[in-house]
């Protein structure tokens, strides 16, 4: 079986975001205005953001 490169990315993480209230912290993307808009939503208390580090 052939060896992974040195350089190659063997494994992929992912991070989770929790908001201040408790819930967990998801991205969404919108088309508004005929652009594209990601955001950061939390699930429990509704509260959107830019990105999951606004959170804190």
């Amino acid at each position: 079986m052939a060896q992974a490169s040195k350089n190659s990315r063997t494994g992929s993480a992912t991070q989770k975001f929790f908001c201040s209230c408790g819930g967990e912290v998801r991205m969404k993307t919108l088309f508004e205005n005929g652009k594209i808009k990601n955001i950061a939503e939390c699930e429990k208390c509704k509260r959107l953001e830019r990105r999951p580090s606004d959170f804190k």
